[in-house]
């Protein structure tokens, strides 16, 4: 048995929470800069709506950032899993953290 088999209800867990930190965190940043522009456009104030939209643009950037960032890492480390020995072992790893709701790579 090897250490991803053993863990495997551990890297679930971690799966569920960057599922749900992918999809919570970039609404929540959008919706956070929509607030404050809202309010700039309501002040009618020409700097605070300028401010406002920059900042949401801000926002709208890292959003997409963090939405892009567990793929890109399983990118990565997909080519570091496929070397040798290794391969069997990343493949139970990398399935309960890239994809949790799956059941034939995860299985809890």
């Amino acid at each position: 048995m090897t250490f991803c088999t053993q863990a495997q209800p551990i890297f679930y867990t971690v799966g569920l929470f960057l599922l749900v930190f992918k999809i919570v965190i970039p609404i929540l940043l959008i919706i956070f800069g929509m607030v404050d522009l809202g309010k700039a456009v309501i002040s009618s104030d020409d700097k605070a709506v300028s401010k406002a939209a920059k900042s949401l643009l801000n926002r709208v950037i890292a959003g997409v950032c963090i939405f892009f960032i567990p793929t890109i890492v399983g990118i990565v480390f997909s080519m570091v899993g496929d070397f040798g020995e290794v391969k069997g072992q990343y493949d139970v790893c990398a399935g309960c953290i890239s994809n949790p709701t799956n059941s034939s790579k995860c299985h809890q």
